[in-house]
């Protein structure tokens, strides 16, 4: 895991910024993608700052803390494993023009289909059955995993915060791509990888955010998951 080099498209948002920096923390090497490269380069030195900070460190580009911006494209390009955490509705264009480059690589979905009223959050439908199956379409030659949907980005990027409570629900089809994945999620201290099923099962895990979503509002909180027995 110390040499697998990570890469998260649609970085600079909440969610992939967080994930960046609790990776980047923990000695993960982060490729940092957008759809403007200048900007993917300012928040991944935001990210770098903050990640040498939390650990005490240097931003260095071996051997510590190494967080790189650059566009979706050329970070799919370089990473061994792709977090894709853009919106729902800038999903299946931008992994359509990037099937190439990801082939051949993990690929993780952390994408919720959500949608808000005037009755608060709900579940949007995805022709494919999940965000995580629609990517899977899209990209036939990654192998590509849903995890990661349930960890509040509010909570990731709140690096006073050293430990996360919470397990994240991997779930695919390649038993080695999860695998990976699980260890990936085990490296954020407090959390643990737990394997939930094969990727059609992903339509359950995505939409389950949207009851957390719920808690939040209802509580004021940034809730989380936690399997028992386990």
């Amino acid at each position: 895991m110390d040499e697998l080099v990570v890469g998260v498209l649609g970085g600079t948002g909440p969610q992939g910024r967080g994930l960046a920096v609790r990776l980047a923390a923990v000695g993960q090497r982060v490729l940092l993608g957008s759809r403007d490269a200048d900007r993917a380069g300012e928040v991944a030195a935001q990210v770098a700052g903050r990640a040498a900070a939390a650990v005490g460190g240097e931003v260095v580009v071996q051997g510590g803390v190494s967080v790189q911006g650059g566009s979706n494209t050329d970070v799919a390009g370089a990473a061994d494993l792709v977090v894709v955490a853009v919106p729902f509705a800038g999903h299946a264009a931008p992994l359509a023009e990037l099937a190439a480059p990801l082939a051949g690589k993990v690929v993780v979905d952390c994408v919720v289909p959500m949608g808000f009223d005037e009755l608060g959050a709900h579940v949007l439908d995805v022709p494919e059955g999940s965000v995580a199956q629609q990517a899977a379409a899209l990209l036939p030659d990654s192998a590509v995993v849903g995890a990661f949907h349930h960890v509040s980005a509010v909570l990731l990027e709140d690096l006073s915060r050293p430990t996360l409570d919470g397990d994240v629900l991997v779930v695919g089809d390649d038993r080695a791509a999860t695998d990976t994945v699980q260890a990936l999620a085990g490296r954020l201290p407090g959390m643990r990888g737990v394997h939930a099923g094969r990727l059609r099962n992903a339509r359950q895990v995505e939409a389950l955010t949207v009851n957390l979503v719920s808690v939040n509002r209802r509580y004021g909180a940034h809730t989380g998951i936690r399997v028992t027995d386990v």
